[in-house]
């Protein structure tokens, strides 16, 4: 017997759970001096590490005449080189090198001096280390000091020359560590070893430009026998923006229109003006323009208005300042630029946003915690390319929260990949998002030259701040899930550590009685359409001057990461937030089955037992409010038993992942415009229209009620409504003369008769309010 459609795609035996893991953490713990390690969320990795300095008196080669030398550090199958110098016996390299413990199969450290040549390289002395003389050194001790050491050939005698060098046992958590070279990346190119190095990177500082365009004066259009359709268009880098034509079509138009661009420090970008005139269809003739430089622009903090300012026009476009004292005459444009400090800059969506701080740091509040999160290693990854006719995985993280962003160093060839590397960030609001994701490094061997080369998606794991208890160390195995056109896919398992340090209670609870966003969002709200257009302009800013970085973090990491493209449409998303809706609403659903159940005597003792809780609440009112409150309080206590212990994560049935069309995943993984052929479109479009008339169809009904309840005293039916305005009269006077609880026992009651007292057809005024009219006889 064949699947069902939605089955189809069910990854088999899938565990997508989150495992608790108790891993053994901490590093740098002596029983002496008792020091702790700021690395005590991943496990202790031992290193050998070989700083190589300097050599000096190095021998001339007797060929050339001269030395091209270059250090190479070996340990059993794994070696390390520097970089070499042209014609230098004196070289200087200060470059360290690590080899991994786990991966050491000699008892020997062999560290040779070079030189370069075309066909064989020279070999002109080393030194050799024995490992279990080799000192070992403890963060944070001071650095170990380089020594010079005479350089033997390989029998042992004394040759010319001396190398400086260091040998040490050391931790991740040595200061060399970052900048060392890896054993792991023992198979890498020299132009691709600096994307296998860990990273911190700093978004730039973003703030909101806003231009609010007033009027211009005296403008000069070629054809004066025509009224101008004048509008102004504003351009900053890529971000071109245009107000619409002014209806005073005049040589003095007015607008008074805003216009809001993205610009991020060091201003770099000018702020160009221009004034057109609409003389034709796709014609556009320019009036003048006007360049203004960013770095002179007002900045606003608050509400508080900027003073508006007077801009020349040119048909070149005058720089502000240079040239207006030469100019005697010349058309204006009337402008108030500032760059707006009291927004916040999103460049995430703010469902799983990690900052929410304004712009200007005089607006910043203290903070109120650290966040420390361990990467500690991943199993079971998926392979993500072919090397060497055999399939393997080059893993890297990346985490990001606020502007930081952290990138580990680069795994190579493994599907269980270990980093423990430790990162920390300061809290400043703790309903806050951090996201790691997992990549494959496509760039071990330099550049590719096509430049096509892009680091695949493996994963990534949100975790919300506010889940977490404070000062507690959370140890999960997350699972790395990917969405594909087949369906969901798990990737492999990420191991982390996390932990969340509040520094002062009181002002983490009094950051719940906060606004979520700065002040300016609420004064001067911008509209939806201007948040979507912002923060596509802030993502492609940021990942502009990521990828600038060295190494760079690529674009496709970036957009990744801030989750660029999660507005286009998807049916699976459309059915995972109407469920959403529906697990929302199933409490009020369940609350009124309950309800009905009481009032049919579903079981004769809990009816009672409301009925008497019903006449104490009626004869004394003062108890509502407190009963309540205090029922809400036990439900709290109660379901407090049941509380989550572990991080809320990624539920493939909740999000749909599991039980999705291929066509609906097809379908979510298109192009935009759509790249599929025709009849696939029309089918898909006929599948739209058949769930976007459902949806229509549910807005109507609501729709309905609503009019129907407005027409109550709108006369829209005479009789209907004489008769609920003498009611409303009949009931005033009633309700006047009658004491209130009275009026309120005998409502109760009646509610909750007995059934043999009901009838099942529908109430009178059930049947009075479906008799009312709405506006559906208005529709085509």
């Amino acid at each position: 017997m064949n699947k069902p459609p939605q089955m189809m795609n069910r990854p088999p035996n899938e565990d997508f759970s989150l495992k608790e893991t108790k891993p053994v953490l901490g590093i740098g713990k002596t029983k002496a001096d008792k020091l702790v390690s700021t690395y005590d969320l991943v496990e202790q990795m031992q290193y050998l590490y070989v700083r190589v300095v300097k050599a000096k008196d190095l021998p001339a080669n007797d060929l050339t005449g001269s030395c091209d030398p270059y250090v190479e550090a070996r340990m059993g199958n794994y070696k390390g080189t520097t970089r070499h110098f042209d014609k230098n016996t004196s070289p200087e390299w200060n470059q360290v090198f690590s080899f991994s413990k786990d991966r050491i199969q000699s008892t020997m450290l062999e560290v040779t001096v070079k030189d370069k040549d075309v066909l064989k390289d020279d070999f002109i002395g080393g030194v050799l280390f024995d490992l279990n003389e080799v000192p070992k050194r403890v963060p944070p001790d001071s650095p170990l000091a380089p020594q010079w050491y005479m350089l033997s050939d390989r029998k042992g005698d004394k040759l010319k020359g001396e190398l400086m060098l260091a040998v040490w046992w050391g931790t991740q958590a040595d200061e060399a560590f970052p900048e060392a070279w890896h054993s792991d990346a023992a198979t890498v190119s020299l132009d691709g070893l600096a994307s296998c190095r860990s990273k911190v990177y700093l978004s730039p500082k973003l703030w909101y430009l806003r231009v609010n365009v007033i009027e211009a004066q005296d403008l000069i259009p070629s054809d004066k026998t025509r009224f101008p359709e004048v509008y102004v268009k504003a351009m900053l880098g890529n971000q071109v923006l245009r107000t619409r034509v002014s209806i005073n079509k005049t040589i003095n138009p007015l607008w008074n229109e805003d216009l809001m661009f993205v610009a991020s420090e060091p201003f770099e970008e000018l702020l160009v003006l221009s004034v057109e005139d609409r003389v034709g269809p796709n014609k556009d003739e320019v009036l003048g323009r006007c360049v203004i430089l960013l770095q002179y622009v007002d900045r606003r903090l608050d509400h508080r208005n900027i003073n508006s300012k007077w801009f020349s026009l040119d048909k070149h476009g005058l720089i502000e300042g240079e040239k207006n004292k030469e100019v005697k005459f010349a058309s204006r444009v009337h402008l108030r630029v500032c760059l707006e400090g009291g927004y916040h800059v999103l460049d995430e969506s703010t469902t799983y946003s990690s900052d929410l701080r304004p712009t200007a740091k005089q607006l910043w509040k203290n903070s109120i915690g650290l966040l420390e999160l361990g990467i500690l290693s991943a199993n079971g990854l998926s392979p993500m390319k072919m090397k060497d006719q055999r399939a393997t995985t080059d893993a890297y993280c990346v985490a990001k929260y606020g502007t930081k962003w952290v990138r580990t160093r680069t795994i190579t060839d493994s599907f269980t990949p270990k980093w423990n590397e430790q990162y920390t960030w300061e809290v400043f609001d703790p309903c806050t998002v951090i996201t790691i994701g997992v990549f494959d490094n496509c760039h071990l061997q330099g550049e590719n030259k096509s430049g096509l080369a892009r680091d695949s998606r493996i994963g990534k794991v949100r975790i919300r701040l506010s889940t977490l208890e404070t000062k507690r160390v959370y140890t999960y195995s997350y699972p790395l899930l990917v969405l594909h056109p087949s369906g969901v896919k798990k990737m492999g398992e990420i191991h982390l550590a996390i932990r969340f340090t509040c520094s002062s209670l009181v002002n983490m609870m009094y950051m719940y009685s906060q606004p979520l966003l700065p002040k300016m969002h609420y004064i001067y709200p911008l509209t939806i359409t201007q948040l979507d257009s912002l923060r596509h302009q802030t993502t492609q800013i940021v990942s502009m001057w990521l990828g600038r970085a060295e190494p760079p973090l690529r674009k496709e990491v970036v957009e990744y990461m801030l989750d660029v493209g999660s507005h286009m449409w998807s049916m699976r998303r459309s059915k995972a937030n109407f469920l959403r809706i529906m697990s929302v609403l199933g409490g009020l659903v369940a609350f009124g089955r309950w309800f009905d159940q009481i009032c049919r005597w579903k079981n004769p003792i809990t009816t009672v037992l409301i009925h008497i809780l019903f006449v104490i609440l009626v004869l004394y009112p003062e108890l509502i409010l407190p009963t309540l409150f205090l029922y809400l309080f036990l439900i709290g206590i109660w379901n407090y038993r049941w509380r989550s212990r572990n991080p809320p994560y990624m539920d493939t049935r909740i999000a749909c992942a599991d039980s999705a069309h291929p066509d609906e995943l097809d379908e979510e993984f298109d192009t935009f415009p759509t790249s599929r052929p025709p009849d696939v479109i029309r089918m898909r479009y006929d599948r739209l229209r058949s769930v976007a008339g459902r949806m229509q169809t549910v807005v109507g009904d609501l729709a309905t009620q609503g009019e129907r309840f407005q027409s109550l005293v709108s006369w829209r039916d005479p009789r209907a409504t004489s008769l609920f305005v003498t009611f409303c009269l009949v009931a005033a006077v009633i309700l006047y003369v009658t004491p209130f609880r009275v009026v309120a026992m005998i409502a109760g009651l009646y509610v909750l008769r007995h059934p043999r007292f009901r009838r099942k057809l529908p109430s009178v005024p059930v049947s009075f309010f479906r008799r009312l009219p709405a506006r559906t006889d208005c529709l085509l």
